[in-house]
């Protein structure tokens, strides 16, 4: 579907690593292949915007990330995104230990945890790294760098 435009469009092969999380927990900005929890045999392409313990607030456009390291709040910097682009909705999420916040890059028409919640750890089919269809958008996918 269109949820990951302009980063992913439909139709294209992705190779997805699926032993990864089997050696280390999933990080922000990782663009994952998970099993839709209210239908199993559906997958979904989404990236990961809240990691276990953190709260999520998405306001004014804007999502901002409670943890830890930022107790009052900071806002999450995409550059992946284009610039005018707004986080629609209003909503606050507080993160288990074995939860993930994930939003499609394609905000204004993603169905994502601003619609079904965070998802657990356990859905998470692997990440992805490669795409090799079509020929000409063929690349290895690197997970941005994020400065909170």
């Amino acid at each position: 579907g269109a949820s990951m435009e302009p980063s992913f469009y439909d139709k294209e092969y992705l190779i997805i690593d699926e032993l990864s999380y089997r050696f280390r927990e999933p990080d922000r900005g990782e663009v994952i292949v998970f099993k839709y929890p209210d239908n199993p045999k559906e997958f979904f392409l989404k990236r990961i915007v809240g990691l276990p313990g953190e709260r999520v607030k998405i306001s004014e456009g804007k999502v901002l990330i409670y943890n830890q390291d930022y107790p009052e709040g900071v806002e999450l910097k995409e550059q992946y995104l284009p610039n005018d682009l707004q986080t629609v909705g209003n909503k606050i999420v507080s993160l288990k230990i074995d939860e993930y916040f994930v939003l499609g890059d394609n905000r204004s028409n993603s169905y994502d945890s601003r619609r079904f919640g965070a998802i657990v750890k356990n859905v998470i089919v692997g990440r992805a790294v490669f795409r090799g269809w079509p020929f000409d958008r063929a690349q290895i996918i690197k997970s941005p760098e994020f400065t909170l």
